[in-house]
């Protein structure tokens, strides 16, 4: 067996350029379950209207400190947050933030579809019904339309919005939990793998449908997939057991990495 390699010192890690301006400053960070600590001194800056990719191996706390930028991760007994995390300047731990308001502004799609079990056009709408975003029926249509579009969707469920969201392919159904996100007009839209259990030609759709959504929105993306982190990210972090090892340019964290755990990783020397 080969040693296990050591992870560096985690280190401060800045917007891709300096004329980026950061929407996302987390500073010193430490998750814990409990007495078990699963993130440690996670210092990033991640820039506005850029993809960000985290990638590394299952478990290395990936999907952790994602929910962690929308506070999903309170709903699990235990759970709990030191350091600090600020969006747009704002401490979203302060005792004062409204989660329900910080989950509208960082909308978060999942690994798998989860489309409600409604008609595709209440799917868009639910969330706009409940946070009073339509002033009226007309303008209720205007805004789940808009979103469809947005989700690049629309021209495949236009003549057939009162079917159940259940009836779409795998594919359409994850870019109409994209357009169930954007309807209630985010900052950030976190994406925990959601095209891992597409196929190639879905896949495809999703990623140009990333690049597109970035010019307004900041997106953070898990994905286990090199090429995929490579095809669509500005910026890549790389974490392992816990800490954030490296996070740069996509090019050159693939082409020329500043920690030889990086190079190890990219190059399928583990993980």
């Amino acid at each position: 067996m080969p040693p296990r390699p050591v992870a560096p010192a985690p280190t401060a890690a800045a917007p891709a350029s300096a004329d980026t301006a950061t929407k996302i400053d987390v500073s010193e960070m430490d998750f814990y379950y409990g007495a078990r600590r699963v993130l440690e001194q996670i210092t990033v800056r991640i820039g506005a209207n850029q993809v960000t990719a985290l990638i590394g191996p299952s478990g290395c706390g990936k999907s952790t400190f994602l929910r962690s930028l929308n506070r999903m991760n309170d709903i699990i007994p235990g759970a709990r947050v030191a350091g600090s995390i600020r969006i747009d300047g704002q401490d979203i731990y302060a005792s004062a933030v409204d989660v329900v308001d910080l989950r509208r502004r960082v909308g978060m799609v999942f690994q798998k579809s989860n489309p409600f079990p409604k008609s595709i056009f209440e799917n868009v709408a639910y969330g706009l019904r409940i946070n009073s975003m339509a002033t009226s029926r007309d303008d209720l249509r205007v805004r789940v339309e808009a979103s469809l579009k947005a989700a690049a969707i629309w021209d495949e469920v236009k003549d057939r919005l009162e079917a159940s969201a259940l009836s779409l392919s795998g594919g359409q159904q994850q870019r109409l939990c994209i357009a169930r996100a954007l309807a209630v007009e985010p900052d950030i839209l976190l994406m925990d793998e959601p095209a891992s259990a597409l196929d190639p030609i879905a896949t495809q759709r999703i990623e140009e449908l990333i690049y597109q959504l970035k010019a307004r929105y900041t997106i953070v993306i898990v994905t286990h997939n090199m090429q995929q982190a490579a095809r669509v990210s500005d910026v890549t972090a790389f974490f392992w057991m816990g800490k954030l090892v490296e996070c740069g340019r996509t090019d050159r964290i693939f082409t020329a990495p500043t920690e030889k755990l990086t190079e190890d990783y990219v190059t399928g020397r583990f993980g």
